[in-house]
């Protein structure tokens, strides 16, 4: 399984990520509270490794992926069928070194907010595990800030929730242990 948090969609489907080493990412699903789970796409998406997904407001599905061997960007797999079939792309937005990072949903207009907002955090560089940044998407991922850097230095595996004061809580690997901070 994939680190770091999976997803709920609208309808209470549990949802999370399962790497094949070398092949690619599948995702995976329970729609009786963890009772069961079933694979949702029985060829798995590529390129991908450690991956996150998330419901989109349209109730399309995300997968942000990390991508290794040099490749310098994430990529992003949708699905319009509820995982079945994914298409992906290259998403050159999102300088990666090949790491995990993670997408997390901060408001939704579904929710009463006046925006949907999506949030994204990784090692912001293109060959090194470094410089974590926090990006905000105000169209579902169809674009990305240029982000706010947490850190400069070593950072590597982070992960983002919201903390019941409303401001955001990251928690990441600087090198030397886990450590959390909140904006």
């Amino acid at each position: 399984m994939t680190s770091g948090r999976g997803c709920q969609t609208r309808a209470g489907v549990l949802m999370h990520t399962l790497v094949r080493v070398g092949k690619g990412v599948h995702v995976f699903g329970s729609k009786d509270h963890g009772k069961s789970w079933q694979l949702m796409n029985k060829t798995p998406m590529s390129p991908a490794d450690e991956s996150k997904v998330i419901e989109l407001a349209d109730g399309r599905l995300m997968v942000n992926a990390r991508v290794n061997g040099g490749y310098g960007t994430r990529h992003v797999h949708i699905s319009e069928d509820g995982g079945k079939t994914w298409i992906g792309w290259r998403e050159n937005q999102l300088v990666d070194p090949g790491c995990n990072g993670t997408v997390i949903r901060y408001t939704s207009k579904a929710d009463g907010y006046q925006k949907n907002r999506l949030l994204f955090s990784n090692a912001s560089s293109a060959k090194e595990r470094k410089n974590l940044a926090v990006r905000i998407s105000y169209d579902e991922g169809k674009t990305w800030s240029e982000g706010k850097v947490i850190t400069t230095g070593t950072a590597m595996y982070s992960d983002l929730t919201i903390c019941s004061d409303g401001s955001i809580g990251i928690l990441y690997e600087p090198g030397d242990g886990v450590r959390f901070t909140s904006i």
